[in-house]
């Protein structure tokens, strides 16, 4: 006999009523089996609340797969190191070679630097500060110039670029010089000449001063400004040159950068070759004022600008992102180097303590150390966030950020400063005393750089900021 299917109940015999009792036994039978046993319904259960679950996780495991995905295809141009704005380590850096010059001024006044002592020696060498300067210039004005070049765009608007850069620096510069040249040079200022040459930055260029050294009382370190002056209005000419170099050919962002990376190069090459020209047969003093002797300390702040370009133009984690951030997570052995060279560079390798004289091999090696010594400076800074070391944080804290942003103020006004001070208290130069100089040079001349920076900087630099910044594609 088949066994009988649990799912309904079998037809009773007819006419026997034995035949009903036991046909109703099996429907009792048939439904109790057929019943859902309450272990086997809680399974269930689980299994309809842990199936829904477990597709929601997928299905958020798959987001963040896509996600991932879209991250690493996505153009490293935010993530790469900056190419633009305001960086607050770097400002710091700039007012750490503000105080490299004033040290070195302050060590000239009170005759430190001319003592044959280690510590005259490095005090000497705070002119490294104007290799920092000029490297820092370099980078962050040729950075719209190198971007554009990357992105095959038009570069920025020549008019516009200049006229920022004269409201930038000629009011608070024009400023300093009236007041330095009727304080100490009243009876020059007779001559229409004397305002004409120093208003618009022509003393290094003067072939027969009527100032000794490199400039009169109060004003002797203008020459580097005049040097700062002539690498604003070549740049464009440089940035078009260097595009027409590495543009030619159509060629993609990679071979762009590369082709101005040894355009770059090659103009650093010329600086150095420049250096013979300077010295060789004879000392020219003149020719030691052109923007080309110091085309060594601005083009490796380019350089810089074209490697940050390069790495934001490179899509996913390329090689050039990768060498931006090993520079930038390698900035105390940066800056070892960097101490190295320094401490070289204050050796009589690079000539003697006195300013002007000279030869062609101690310029060279003090040249090409002040190089090093700006360049892995800068580097961790300008290729990383500024924040990714202890030392970028504290370059990029409040004080020595606004130091940093009032340093140009500090490097007009901090001779005039310790002119007057010297005038006032009936010093002699070179009479020693170099501590209580410092200090109180170090309390005046930031109260002062700090009224210049708001009551003459900041309006004018605020002005510029209506001129047109890009120059309209054809």
């Amino acid at each position: 006999m088949s066994p009988l299917p649990l799912s309904r109940p079998p037809p009773p015999p007819p006419h026997s009523a034995a035949s009903a009792a036991s046909s109703r036994r099996l429907v009792r039978l048939s439904l109790t089996a057929a019943r859902p046993r309450p272990r086997a319904a809680a399974g269930l259960r689980t299994w309809a609340i842990t199936v829904p679950f477990a597709k929601v996780c997928k299905s958020y495991a798959r987001v963040a797969r896509m996600a991932e995905t879209i991250s690493e295809r996505r153009p490293r141009s935010r993530l790469g190191p900056p190419v633009g704005g305001h960086q607050a380590a770097l400002d710091g850096m700039r007012a750490v070679a503000a105080l490299g010059v004033l040290l070195l001024h302050v060590a000239a006044t009170t005759g430190i630097a001319f003592q044959d002592s280690a510590t005259a020696w490095l005090l000497v060498r705070g002119d490294a500060g104007v290799a920092v300067f000029f490297l820092l210039s370099g980078l962050l004005l040729y950075r719209p110039w190198a971007s554009a070049l990357l992105r095959g765009s038009p570069g920025p608007h020549v008019g516009g670029y200049l006229a920022r850069r004269a409201l930038r620096v000629l009011p608070a510069y024009w400023v300093v010089v009236t007041v330095a040249l009727l304080f100490f040079s009243p009876q020059h200022t007779r001559s229409p000449w004397t305002w004409a040459q120093w208003f618009l930055m022509l003393p290094p260029y003067d072939p027969d001063p009527w100032w000794r050294g490199s400039g009169p009382e109060g004003l002797y370190q203008m020459w580097t400004l005049a040097v700062e002056a002539a690498f604003y209005v070549t740049l464009p000419l440089i940035a078009w040159a260097v595009a027409r170099v590495a543009a030619r050919g159509g060629a993609g962002p990679a071979v762009r950068a590369r082709r101005a990376l040894l355009a770059l190069g090659g103009l650093t090459a010329v600086s150095l070759l420049y250096l013979l020209f300077v010295y060789v047969p004879t000392w020219r003093p003149l020719a030691g004022t052109f923007v080309v002797r110091y085309w060594v300390w601005f083009c490796p702040g380019m350089m810089l600008a074209v490697v940050a370009a390069w790495a934001r133009a490179e899509r996913g984690d390329g090689p050039v992102s990768r060498f931006c951030r090993t520079v930038a997570g390698s900035a105390v052995t940066c800056w070892v180097i960097a101490g190295l060279a320094y401490v070289i560079a204050s050796t009589e390798l690079t000539g003697p303590r006195v300013l002007g004289v000279d030869t062609f091999w101690t310029s060279f090696f003090r040249t090409v150390l002040y190089a090093v010594v700006a360049l892995f400076t800068v580097a961790p800074l300008a290729l990383g966030d500024g924040a990714s070391t202890p030392v970028g944080r504290v370059l990029g804290g409040t004080v020595p950020a606004f130091l940093g942003r009032i340093s140009y103020s500090v490097f007009l006004w901090h001779v005039f400063v310790i002119a007057v001070l010297y005038r006032t208290l009936g010093w002699e130069p070179r009479t020693g005393e170099f501590w209580p100089v410092l200090l109180i040079v170090c309390l005046i001349t930031p109260a002062v750089a700090t009224v210049s920076y708001f009551a003459i900087e900041e309006p004018f630099r605020l002005a510029g900021r209506r001129l047109p910044r890009r120059r309209r594609a054809a």
